[in-house]
């Protein structure tokens, strides 16, 4: 007889389970994240989990992949949003920092060095991470900077997230000077 719950019939299991590791995701780091948190919280049995993951680092892995895309469509969502080249580059720099400051467990997932290697993404990782540099380079471009500024307006924005949402400084410091150094690289 299975020890499973009702819940693990429902029909899509690692739809589920996906679902309540993002839950635990928004409230504790995912290194505090087990796969039997994960099942107790898809209501399927502790040993449901390992259907769909390898292990915890597939866990983690997954909660990097989902994180990644949210963080992606984010930026994405601002470059559309945006009425000129300045406003989309300022636009999707503040997206950034908003990411890693209201989903810092995410954000940190994302760049757990652990999870996704550097240089060696997973095969969903890697295009995500390619479309995040192509739209952070091109806004980069098209506000009127060069391809080799891509990178330090990258760092820029990552390290005021980082910084802000651990709590070095508020929220609108991040953003304000995230805004004003971008303009300031513009103007050069």
């Amino acid at each position: 007889m299975s020890s499973s719950r009702s819940g693990y019939h429902h029909g899509d299991l690692a739809q589920a389970l996906e679902a309540a590791a993002m839950q635990l995701l928004a409230t504790k780091p995912a290194a505090e994240i087990s796969l039997r948190e994960v099942a107790r919280a898809a209501d399927v049995s502790h040993n449901a989990p390992y259907h769909h993951f390898a292990d915890r680092r597939g866990l983690l892995k997954t909660l990097a992949e989902r994180s990644m895309a949210q963080l992606v469509a984010d930026v994405r969502t601002a470059l559309e949003r945006a009425d000129d080249p300045t406003a989309a580059l300022v636009a999707a720099g503040q997206a950034y920092i908003r990411f890693a400051l209201e989903r810092s467990n995410a954000f940190d997932v994302i760049y757990d060095p652990t999870v996704c290697v550097p240089g060696s993404p997973s095969e969903a990782m890697a295009p995500l991470i390619a479309e995040l540099e192509q739209r952070l380079a091109g806004a980069v471009v098209a506000a009127g900077l060069s391809d080799d500024d891509a990178t330090p307006v990258w760092g820029l924005v990552h390290g005021l997230g980082t910084l802000a949402a651990a709590g070095h400084f508020p929220a609108e410091v991040a953003l304000g000077s995230a805004e004003t150094a971008i303009r300031r690289m513009l103007s050069a």
